[in-house]
């Protein structure tokens, strides 16, 4: 079901949403991620949704990412007539990127906005690196 809603949102078009990259995370290393719902209107005012991976080692805390996604949305806001973006923490975790091995390990969770849902995110991931061998698990932190 989950899956189902994932691409729903990611078949919603608007002028605004392509211009968020669906993945930023840093280009290798184990570092904290946060799973995020976008929201912009679209041109009749309906809020349309795009779900985001974003993570960066140099983020001590997973509210860190979060202020990077902030400053990320008002730039885009700025350079354009959108007048509202929303954005939503749906949960975090951590990711170790190898990319020697091609490998994406997706696990654990945030302190602050809890257990993202990691198969939606291994979904968003493959968007980027459709070559690479990821996974998920509940294990560790």
């Amino acid at each position: 079901m989950l899956r189902t809603a994932f691409v729903q949102i990611r078949k919603m078009a608007s002028s605004a949403i392509p211009q968020v990259k669906n993945v930023d995370i840093d280009p290798r290393g184990t570092f904290k991620y946060i799973l995020i719902k976008v929201s912009c209107p679209n041109d009749q005012g309906k809020f349309e949704d795009k779900l985001i991976v974003r993570g960066y080692a140099e983020c001590g805390y997973h509210a860190d990412i979060n202020d990077k996604v902030t400053e990320e949305l008002q730039a885009l806001k700025a350079g354009s007539t959108i007048k509202d973006w929303r954005s939503k923490v749906l949960g975090g975790g951590r990711i170790k990127h190898d990319p020697d091995g091609k490998t994406l390990n997706v696990y654990g969770y945030s302190q602050g906005y809890g257990k993202a849902d990691h198969q939606l995110s291994v979904d968003i991931l493959k968007t980027q690196f459709p070559n690479y061998n990821i996974t998920w698990s509940d294990e560790g932190y």
